[in-house]
């Protein structure tokens, strides 16, 4: 199902990509399809290697010890985290280094691929430690048995036991998993089994995202310009949601790009990447199906911009039958419910977020904000600070550099139907006295327009390589060197360099955002995402006992309920 950005040259067994490229490979490298040099099997050892990394830090942040409620100790953890994040980086990026050096650069792009799948893997892993640290002490998810946590549980104990949840819309898929590992790991106990996906789920986070930009980019790129924004959105309190919606962007542009190119395809492999599609589709349907309404209108447009209307009308509706076939056997009875049940749930709940302006979007506070002050924060045009500027600049410099490229016209016209769903739900928000979750399109409109704003260097870079191209100054193989969807991309003088530029670039950039992401998981008494672990150490335990680090050694059933007085 992996497919390469337009204009992009696929890698293929004895084409040139690495220092050595326009050189005559050595008479021992291995020929095609052989071992790991094969494109899956490739593909699996990033993967293995992400996910692996992506453990690392979790397990190292078990053996801390410290009193995750003093500030101090925080502060200290943190810094631990940071080390060990910093020198695991570096041992990648020296890697990288070493192949460039030795047998003529031979293994560069294979090392290359793996420190940018293990970057991937040792950021989300940071928040997921961070998450292990904030509930050191504790066997209680954030926020205990209180909020969507509490729910959460609830439902995933019932239909762990047969029994109907207590939403009929809520997505099925995370409650059966927490069920079911409930019943497998914790003797039936899903609440102590939903720290563990908690901090799972956010483990998971950097590797599944790369995996689902690799399909577009190559590894740097993949790194850069998909995973990097994607850590905005990163969250270990429900981290499936925001899972759902980093994957469903580049899954969604993957297939665009696919139908684009059915017209010139055999039958069998767009049935089958159509098939492939559609299964997966359902999956994140299952998982989280919000996004899919806000980017629905979007894909929509983009799917008939770039349908195969002469090349092969008829291969193209293949594609998309066998697309819908697949995701109506994964999700289509969820869907008929959420078809039927959704138009009479309605969402009464007004949030923090309900009474400032709605057309900002560029930070989320989420519905327990403690003390902020002005909000939106004023800015310098306006009113609209510069991160915005640069934003609606960008944006409107990748729609510009590449208007003929289905990944860039996706993914906008997925931005521009989230701010048409945005602005419709709230305009009938007095009306009809609903709110119906349209400040949740903040994170759809943040993320599409930070990949955006990184597109447009990924564009610039391709424009500057054709350039070298048709001058001749670079090699003849330039296409796949560049940009291949299989290996590492540049586009500059000294590739090498270029490459392990942006690796240190992107690990001091990964290693600073998940400090601050899973710093606001630290506990403390200020109603701000701080308050759930904080109440996960005043819960009494099963047996008992108060958390290890209970306040003053004291705790209740429902733990400290102070942070009702934020949010009335």
């Amino acid at each position: 199902m992996t497919v390469s950005t337009e204009g992009a040259a696929d890698v293929r067994p004895g084409t040139p990509s690495g220092p050595a490229a326009g050189r005559t490979p050595a008479p021992t490298d291995p020929g095609p399809g052989r071992g790991l040099r094969t494109r899956g099997g490739l593909l699996l050892l990033e993967a293995a290697v992400a996910f692996g990394a992506a453990l690392v830090l979790p397990v190292l942040a078990r053996s801390f010890r410290l009193d995750p409620l003093n500030r101090i100790a925080q502060v200290s953890g943190l810094a631990a985290l940071q080390l060990r994040f910093a020198l695991l980086g570096l041992v990648l990026i020296a890697a990288v280094v070493l192949a460039m050096r030795l047998r003529r650069g031979r293994h560069f792009d294979l090392a290359t691929r793996l420190a940018s799948a293990g970057i991937a893997g040792l950021a989300s892993g940071f928040v997921a430690a961070g998450a292990v640290l904030a509930l050191l002490g504790t066997p209680w998810p954030m926020f205990g048995l209180n909020g969507d946590s509490g729910r959460i549980v609830e439902w995933a104990h019932a239909v762990a036991n047969g029994r109907p949840s207590g939403s009929a819309v809520y997505p099925p898929l995370p409650l059966y998993t927490l069920g079911y590992y409930a019943e497998w790991f914790h003797g039936g106990n899903a609440a102590y089994a939903f720290k563990d996906l908690q901090i799972l789920g956010a483990a998971a986070f950097g590797p599944l995202v790369y995996l689902a930009w690799r399909m577009l980019l190559s590894p740097v790129r993949a790194l850069a310009f998909g995973v990097v924004p994607a850590f905005a959105l990163i969250d270990s309190y429900k981290p499936y949601s925001q899972t759902v919606l980093v994957l469903l962007v580049p899954v969604l542009v993957a297939m665009v790009v696919a139908l684009r190119r059915t017209g010139t395809e055999g039958w069998r492999p767009l049935l089958l990447k159509g098939a492939g599609f559609g299964a997966v589709l359902g999956v994140l349907f299952l998982t989280y199906s919000g996004w899919f309404l806000w980017s629905a209108a979007g894909v929509f447009f983009a799917a008939l911009l770039y349908f195969p209307w002469r090349t092969g009308p008829a291969k193209g509706a293949a594609f998309m039958g066998a697309a819908l076939g697949a995701f109506l056997v994964v999700a289509g009875r969820y869907l008929k419910v959420m078809l039927v049940e959704g138009q009479t749930t309605k969402d009464y709940n007004f949030r923090f977020d309900n009474f400032t302006d709605p057309a900002y979007y560029l930070m989320w506070r989420t519905d327990m904000p403690g003390k902020v002050g002005d909000w939106p924060p004023p800015g310098e045009f306006g009113g609209v600070g510069l991160f915005a500027l640069v934003t609606f600049v960008c944006l409107g410099a990748a729609i510009w550099l590449g208007l003929r490229k289905p990944l860039v016209v996706t993914i906008a016209a997925m931005f521009i139907s989230a701010w048409v769903m945005r602005m419709y739900i709230a305009s009938h928000m007095y009306e009809t006295q609903t709110v119906q979750l349209y400040t949740r399109t903040n994170n759809q409109l943040l993320y599409c327009g930070l990949i955006l704003c990184a597109l447009v260097a990924h564009l610039v870079s391709l424009r500057l390589a054709e350039r070298r191209t048709a001058s001749g100054s670079a090699p003849a193989s330039a296409s796949a060197v560049l940009e291949p969807a299989g290996g590492t991309g540049a586009g500059f003088p000294g590739r090498e360099g270029a490459v392990i530029g942006a690796l240190c670039a992107l690990l001091l950039l990964l290693g600073t955002v998940s400090s601050s992401m899973s710093d606001r998981y630290m506990p403390a008494q200020d109603g701000t995402y701080r308050i759930l672990p904080w109440v996960s150490h005043t819960i009494r335990m099963q047996d008992g006992k108060c958390p290890k680090f209970a306040p003053k050694g004291e705790c209740s059933k429902d733990g400290d309920q102070g942070w009702l007085s934020y949010i009335r």
